[in-house]
């Protein structure tokens, strides 16, 4: 066995097979104030809809994402400089190939109803997620999954299909938190989680409130009495409440205003760079989407760094058509920059036997803010290339359910993932759940399983280059920019001088990490 973790470590780490040094007492703090437990945080989100559930296979927007951080535990953590420590897993360790993984379960955890956890909760909670029937959008993620064994009654032994070096980091998704046991399933219909706050009310799309468990096995998280949680879709509602002190954090400032709000003193903006993309999916089963040279030339009709300075104000960078970002440890540097063209996507578009094509694009700022005024601007830049682009206007309400995967064209947002593998699973698999673009690509898929399970990173590093490639030149996913998470909070709350990059709102995490000042 080669020892990976019994504590925290880097991506890079993980491909050493060193050891890191556990963090004992949770993240950096900010110099202003020390955690101190009490009071009443109030957060008001973009996202939210009557449609969301606690079904964990379903999590899909902040709403959801943000109460399962709060509520539930998982096997492990990204940590806020991006690497990973223990959570409910308290150590691990390898086979030599990287195929097998066997997982310490830390003891003492009991759920909020009092049950202890036990590593028939762990099996379960993993298995919801697997099968030829799973509809999770973790699915595929823990496909390569063959069996999960245990060795007493603290060890889980997971044996994959292959190697898989980042196989801890893909535990630590929010897809995959620990359930009671409920025969052969899991019980997520109550809310019982073993996370570091009790869920109290649960209202889709309206709001949601947790209270601090104070029976949790952690003394460094959970800070607040109690957190109410608030869908406020309409920017300037979500803005205003903020100002107003109605609400105490909010997320998704409008960056159009970002400005005049952090003239207030009494509330901060936090601007934090990280793999956060926007996007506009085609569905490549349908005309004129099916065509690749019809993609190209949507491609090259997009003016990137005009979406960059007028709709993210510069608080991002023009992205290439693929998920990875700068930041990650396999982003291609060698690729060719896709920049506005029409002549070459004229040219495109005559490879499609088209002198021009009409095209509708489904948006709202539920997708992300600005998405409409994106649409916009796309249908002026397009309109040189031939490409007659009319934007829709969807409600926010719905969207997710409605549109998204439903329209074959619309707008869309990403967090990203930690690792390369991790985000190309999740959206652009063959048949993965959320591929948005139902993209299928022979090449792409052998190359994914080859570089999960390759463990030289020179190696790796290749064919993580020709995936971003395929992607960016073949797949049906335009990817103009990546955009900070741009959000703010009253002084009256503080929070750790570092802010996770890996999700918004700290890694979802504001929840647990921050206190009243």
């Amino acid at each position: 066995m080669t020892i990976l973790n019994s504590g925290r470590m880097n991506r890079r780490g993980f491909m050493a097979t060193t050891t890191g040094a556990a963090l004992v007492a949770g993240l950096p703090l900010s110099a202003r104030a020390q955690p101190k437990r009490g009071g009443n945080l109030r957060a008001g989100i973009a996202h939210g809809a009557t449609t969301d559930t606690l079904n964990p296979a379903t999590y899909e927007n902040v709403y959801s994402q943000s109460v399962a951080f709060a509520i539930h535990g998982r096997l492990t953590e990204v940590a806020a400089d991006g690497s990973l420590k223990p959570e409910l897993a308290e150590s691990w360790e390898a086979s030599d190939d990287a195929s097998v993984w066997r997982l310490k379960i830390r003891k003492g955890v009991t759920f909020h109803s009092g049950k202890a956890l036990v590593l028939q909760d762990v099996i379960n909670s993993i298995n919801f997620h697997r099968g030829e029937d799973s509809t999770s959008a973790a699915g595929p993620l823990v496909a390569s999954i063959q069996d999960i064994a245990t060795e007493g009654d603290d060890t889980v032994i997971f044996t994959l299909d292959g190697g898989n070096a980042d196989f801890p980091f893909i535990l630590s998704d929010y897809h995959l938190v620990i359930c009671p046991a409920d025969g052969d399933s899991i019980d997520w219909k109550s809310g019982d989680g073993c996370g570091s706050y009790v869920l109290k009310d649960f209202k889709p799309g309206v709001s949601y409130t947790v209270e601090r468990n104070e029976n949790h096995w952690r003394d460094d998280v959970g800070w607040f009495d109690s957190v109410e949680v608030y869908t406020l879709a309409d920017q300037n509602a979500r803005t205003t409440a903020l100002i107003s002190g109605d609400v105490d954090v909010v997320d998704r400032l409008d960056l159009k205003t970002v400005g005049m709000v952090a003239r207030n003193d009494n509330i901060e903006i936090n601007s934090v760079a990280g793999t956060q993309h926007y996007t506009f999916a085609m569905d490549t089963r349908a005309e004129p989407y099916s065509n690749n040279h019809v993609r190209l030339a949507l491609k090259y009709g997009l003016d990137r760094q005009e979406l960059v300075d007028k709709i993210l104000f510069g608080y991002g960078s023009v992205g290439n058509d693929h998920p990875i970002g700068e930041g990650q440890r396999f982003y291609n540097t060698e690729l060719e920059q896709k920049t506005y063209d029409p002549d070459k996507a004229k040219f495109h578009l005559k490879k499609a036997g088209l002198d021009s094509v009409d095209v509708q694009l489904s948006a709202a700022d539920a997708a992300f803010a600005g998405a409409v005024d994106a649409a916009v601007l796309y249908q002026s830049s397009a309109k040189a290339a031939g490409i007659n682009l009319t934007p829709v206007r969807e409600a926010n309400d719905g969207y997710w359910s409605d549109v998204w995967m439903k329209k074959p064209f619309c707008a869309v947002y990403w967090s990203g993932r930690p690792v390369e593998d991790q985000m190309f699973s999740t959206a652009y698999k063959s048949g993965a759940s959320w591929n948005d673009s139902f993209w299928s690509n022979d090449r792409f898929d052998e190359l994914l399983v080859k570089a999960r399970s390759e463990l030289d990173e020179a190696k790796r590093r290749d064919m993580y280059f020709e995936m971003q490639a395929l992607v960016s030149n073949e797949g049906g996913v335009i990817i103009p920019m990546f955009a900070n998470y741009v959000y703010a909070n009253s002084k009256k709350v503080a929070h750790p001088e570092k802010l996770g990059s890996n999700w918004d709102m700290d890694g979802l995490r504001f929840i647990e990490r921050w206190w009243m000042a």
